[in-house]
C-alpha cells in the first residue's frame, strides 16, 4: 500500500522522525520551489508551534488534510483558512506545561539573582581579582502577576507558592481560582506586581498586549518574564524601557521576530535570554513528538484525533 505523503517543516527528535519515515513518505521542507512537483500529493504537515505553516506553503497544497503541530501555539497557522478548507489542526497540549512553567521560574531566579553574571565572573577568572557583580534581588515573597491563567499560568502559580509569592492574574474573565486574585485590568495588575509573567496565547488578539503603558506600570523595580509568544510584548517599547532604566529587567524565552533578537536586548545587563527553549527537554520533546505521530496516525486511519483544535 502506498504511504501517505507528508511535509515535515520543522525538524523533530531523531526517534520521532524515524517513526514518521516508517509510516509516511516524508518530504523535509526546504523551499517553495521544492514543492512544485509534489504539492498535489501532500496530505499532511508536521511542524512546530513557532514555525507553523507559512501562508505560501499552505496555499500551494491543494490536497492538505491535516496540520499536526509540535507545540501548543496555533498563531503561526491560518486557522480561518484551515476551517474553510476542512483541514484538521492538532497541537500537543498538557505534555509541555511543566517544562514551560519550570522555565518561567528558572528565568525569574536567574534574572533576580544575577546567575548569568555570576557564572561569567567565575568562568572569566575574575573572582578574587575584580569587583563582584552587583547584589541580586530576593525572590522569595515577591508579588507575582500572571497574564493568562491557562494550564501554563496555573502551573507557574503553583510553583510560585513554594517561593511564598502572592499571586494575582488577569485573563479574559474571572476564573474564580482559590488562592489567586483576579485583576481585570492589565495595567492595574502590572502596577501591583513586582514580577509579571506572560503565559497568554499569541495571535492578533494579544499582539502588543504588554505595551509601554504596562511596562511603565511595572516600573523600574519590576521584572518582566515571557514564556508565551514574543508578539505579546511590544519589543521596541521593552528595549527602550530597559535602556532607560524604567524597567528593572526581563527574562525572555521568546521574541517578536525570531530568530532575530534586538541588539539592545542582546547586550543589556538587565536581561536573561533563552532561544525559545521552554519545552526543550528530552522527556517533553519525545512526548510532544509522539503525540504528533499519534494524531497523524489517527487521521489517516480515519479515527478520532487525540488533541484536535479543528
Amino acid at each position: 500500500m502506498t504511504k501517505p505523503e507528508i511535509l515535515l517543516i520543522e525538524p523533530m527528535m531523531p526517534e520521532i522522525e524515524k517513526q514518521l519515515d516508517a509510516a509516511y513518505t516524508v518530504h523535509r521542507f526546504t523551499s517553495l520551489a521544492q514543492l512544485k512537483d509534489i504539492a498535489g500529493r501532500i496530505r499532511g504537515i508536521a511542524t512546530g508551534g513557532a514555525t507553523g505553516v507559512p501562508q505560501a506553503v499552505m496555499d500551494s497544497l491543494p490536497a492538505l488534510e491535516i496540520i499536526s503541530i509540535n507545540g501548543i501555539g496555533t498563531d503561526a497557522v491560518n486557522l480561518k483558512e484551515a476551517r474553510q478548507r476542512n483541514i484538521h489542526v492538532t497541537t500537543t497540549p498538557g505534555v509541555l506545561t511543566d517544562d514551560v512553567a519550570d522555565m518561567a521560574i528558572g528565568l525569574i531566579v536567574s534574572l533576580l539573582r544575577g546567575l548569568p553574571a555570576g557564572d561569567r565572573y567565575v568562568r572569566d577568572g575574575e573572582w578574587g581579582h575584580k569587583a563582584a557583580p552587583p547584589l541580586g534581588r530576593k525572590v522569595t515573597g515577591k508579588k507575582l502577576g500572571i497574564v493568562g491563567m491557562g494550564q501554563v499560568g496555573r502551573a507557574i502559580a503553583h510553583r510560585a507558592r513554594s517561593f511564598a509569592m502572592p499571586v494575582s492574574y488577569t485573563d479574559l474573565r474571572d476564573l474564580e481560582l482559590k488562592d489567586y486574585a483576579f485583576v481585570s485590568d492589565l495595567k492595574t495588575l502590572a502596577r501591583s506586581s513586582e514580577i509579571l509573567v506572560i503565559a497568554a496565547s499569541g495571535g492578533a488578539g494579544s499582539r502588543h498586549l504588554v505595551n509601554r503603558e504596562v511596562l511603565d506600570a511595572l516600573g523600574p523595580d519590576g521584572f518582566l518574564i515571557n514564556v508565551a509568544r514574543g508578539s505579546v510584548v511590544d519589543e521596541q517599547a521593552l528595549a527602550q524601557a530597559l535602556d532607560a532604566g524604567t524597567l528593572g529587567g526581563a527574562g525572555l524565552d521568546v521574541f517578536e521576530h525570531e530568530p532575530e533578537v534586538a541588539e539592545t536586548l542582546r547586550h543589556s545587563s538587565r536581561v536573561v535570554l533563552q532561544p525559545h527553549r521552554a519545552s526543550a527537554t528530552v522527556e517533553t520533546r519525545l512526548a510532544m513528538g509522539n503525540l504528533v505521530v499519534k494524531n497523524l496516525a489517527a487521521h489517516f486511519a480515519d479515527e478520532s484525533l487525540l488533541t484536535a483544535v479543528i
